[in-house]
């Protein structure tokens, strides 16, 4: 997967003339959740004149109902790029970003992004498996992009895209290290879809629909999430997931480390089945290396492995 350079900025070197950067001095570069800045990092790693920061605790997850501290609006007010995961994640963003920095220059990385998957309002709603699936706008738009490395490797040129457009003089450098790290995303995903037609069931119940773009991409069926609202279901609601688990003959219970696990647990004892933790890489440690993405995914393929690989 190669990217080229933008024709006209080649032209320009090739002659002498000199490409003046947006911001004169260090350009600052602010990150709304763990992931992005994430990829962030390394799409800007090398870039001395690039400051990156994150605006959002790394602990948090997804911000789904987040509001705006003054701090937050502190470090939005000092930033010159604001890059955002976009699909409607960020919705705490507003008119108060605007009023704290009208000149802040957003970067929405998931602009242009096809194969978009539905945001699930059913705890039973099966996982969406058609990759050409785009919805009109953001509402109703499953943003969880970064839980797959295949996804993650459009985020990654997108943000160096959008990073360019505030420093040219960076773009070489963003380019370069956004195709490196896309084609080890992919190289990762086909390393994980290898793993997963090995399996003997590749059917799962996840928390609340961070995995659906992991699961379209490896090879995994997703057949109902536990908490598709971000909140515990009804009794009601539990009937239903454990009729569907049943019937769809699903063949793990996967939590996250971003929910509590007690639905998880309780659905895994009534249908008899083995319940593990997969990370979708929402949120992480404040000094997380830049790495971690990587290292997170293939623990990820090892659980997969262990919990679904032999249930003879």
């Amino acid at each position: 997967m190669k990217t080229r350079i933008w024709p006209f900025l080649r032209v320009m070197a090739a002659i002498g003339m000199c490409v003046e950067p947006l911001f004169a001095e260090q350009v600052r570069v602010l990150c709304t959740t763990f992931p992005i800045h994430q990829i962030t990092r390394n799409v800007t790693a090398g870039h001395m004149d690039t400051k990156v920061e994150l605006l959002l605790p790394a602990s948090l997850g997804c911000p789904h109902h987040y509001a705006l501290t003054p701090q937050d609006l502190q470090k939005l007010g000092r930033a010159d790029v604001l890059v955002v995961n976009g699909l409607g994640l960020e919705e705490f963003l507003g008119a108060p970003v605007k009023a704290a920095n009208p000149r802040l220059l957003i970067v929405d990385s998931s602009v242009g992004i096809t194969g978009l998957l539905p945001y699930a309002n059913d705890c039973c709603a099966h996982n969406h498996n058609d990759e050409h699936a785009h919805a009109p706008d953001d509402k109703g738009v499953n943003p969880h992009l970064f839980a797959s490395p295949r996804q993650t490797a459009q985020l990654a040129m997108n943000i160096a895209a959008g990073l360019a457009k505030a420093r040219p003089d960076g773009e070489a450098i963003y380019f370069k290290n956004a195709t490196n790290y896309a084609e080890r995303m992919h190289m990762l995903a086909d390393e994980m879809a290898s793993m997963v037609k090995t399996l003997s069931n590749n059917r799962i119940v996840q928390s609340h629909g961070a995995l659906d773009y992991l699961a379209r991409d490896i090879g995994l069926e997703v057949v109902a999430s536990m908490q598709p609202h971000g909140q515990e279901p009804s009794a009601a609601e539990m009937l239903a997931l454990i009729k569907t688990i049943r019937a769809m003959k699903a063949g793990a219970i996967l939590t996250e480390p971003q929910y509590a696990t007690g639905v998880g647990q309780t659905l895994a004892k009534e249908v008899g089945l083995p319940v593990a933790m997969l990370d979708p890489g929402a949120s992480g440690p404040e000094d997380a290396p830049l790495d971690y993405y990587e290292k997170l995914m293939r623990k990820n393929l090892e659980t997969l492995r262990a919990t679904l690989g032999d249930q003879s």
